[in-house]
């Protein structure tokens, strides 16, 4: 009879095959560049310090181009020290094999990517031509749109984010422009004892609309907000946790809330571009020095006297009616909008590496899936497609 010890089992040894296999697992390595934005008056930045910092401590690697957090006031300094490598020639940041963008990257930008390369940017589709998908497809580059993907609850985070920023920002916009510094009728956005409060009309009970009525309610301002969703208005009162004057759009009601108001804030989106509810003949009827923000200039405005400004000429007078029609409002507050952006995409690649990088965890991450619309060149978003009318492949047939 043998007296040879018997080897006693490993803890491996006895758990089940998919579970060994789970841990055989390698976590992914990501190379990520991250460029300077081009794009005008763009300042934000997809990563902080402090994020990068957290991700090159768990292996991975960045090549941040100089002076690109300088617009949210992040040095290369402090990028350096976060781990990461500071390229001084951006051909060196394109040869990463993902890059983050803010912006989509311009037709330069995309001839300095190498085949193959995964992109995540903004995709601002209204804004895009044919030939942009072109280019990207004949790199192969494999793309997801921040603005597409959704969330373990459906929503869309970073596009969120940015609603709740510029819901906020419109009335602090629109304070400013009351003041006589800037013109205006020298009215304090609050409510002072013997002083009546000032009076804002939002159009739109959205995210924009609601950060906008918080703003405003918080600073003492009556607030009437007007939607065709009474859904949407619904769920705005609760949210408030107050009961706030709301309405469905209708012409008569519009015109008199329009005519005691002293802040106009317009919020709607619409499918293709926001709805045209307040008239020229409205405007004409507000009150000398009042203001509009209109939010929705990004798709087209829903003020009929509404037409583009910049950062640097932000407000422009009709009717004696100042009107601030600014797109990209996050970018005013570039330090704040890029921590945003950062705590939402930081969780994100460190979801990718652990699950053993971004080939792998595409096939089975429904809400990154949500945002491809090119994968290895091949375009996969249905909306794209249908825009520019150009075949697509639905992106689970393409892995099969």
């Amino acid at each position: 009879m043998s007296t040879k010890p018997k080897t006693p089992f490993t803890q491996s040894q006895l758990m089940p095959q998919a579970e060994m296999l789970e841990v055989q697992r390698r976590k992914g390595k990501l190379v990520i560049g991250i460029p300077k934005e081009t794009h005008f008056q763009e300042k934000r930045v997809c990563l902080t310090p402090d994020a990068v910092a957290s991700l090159t401590a768990n292996g991975h690697q960045f090549v941040i181009e100089t002076g690109a957090g300088v617009g949210a006031n992040f040095s290369d300094k402090e990028y350096s020290e976060a781990g990461a490598k500071i390229a001084y020639d951006r051909k060196e940041v394109f040869e990463c094999s993902m890059i983050l963008k803010v912006e989509p990257p311009s037709l330069k930008e995309i001839e300095l990517m190498n085949p193959q390369t995964v992109l995540f940017s903004a995709l601002q589709i209204k804004t895009q031509e044919k030939s942009y998908f072109e280019e990207l497809a004949k790199k192969r580059i494999t793309a997801l749109a921040f603005d597409y993907i959704r969330d373990e609850h459906g929503s869309y985070p970073i596009v969120q984010a940015s609603s709740e920023i510029a819901g906020i920002a419109s009335i602090h916009i629109a304070s400013e422009l009351l003041s006589n510094v800037h013109g205006g009728k020298g009215l304090l956005l609050g409510n002072i004892n013997g002083v009546p409060p000032t009076n804002i009309v939002i159009f739109g009970a959205g995210t924009v609309g609601e950060f906008a009525a918080r703003t405003g309610l918080g600073m003492g301002a009556i607030v009437k907000v007007f939607d065709n969703s009474v859904v949407k208005l619904r769920n705005l009162q609760k949210s408030l946790g107050t009961n706030i004057y709301t309405s469905t759009l209708q012409q008569k009601t519009i015109e008199k809330s329009l005519k005691r108001c002293d802040v106009a804030i317009g919020a709607l989106r619409g499918s293709m571009r926001a709805p045209v509810v307040v008239t020229e003949a409205m405007v004409e009827r507000m009150k000398e020095g009042s203001v509009i923000v209109d939010v929705s200039i990004d798709r087209g405005g829903c003020f009929e006297t509404s037409k583009l400004t910049t950062h640097t000429d932000s407000t422009f007078v009709k009717h004696d009616v100042i009107h601030y029609c600014v797109p990209n409002i996050p970018s005013r507050y570039a330090r704040t909008a890029s921590v945003s952006i950062s705590n939402i995409i930081s969780p994100t690649l460190q979801h990718i590496a652990e699950e053993g990088g971004f080939e792998h965890v595409i096939r089975f991450d429904k809400g990154l899936q949500a945002g491809m619309y090119l994968f290895n060149g091949i375009l996969t978003h249905k909306t794209v497609a249908d825009w520019f009318s150009i075949p697509y492949r639905d992106i689970n047939l393409l892995f099969l």
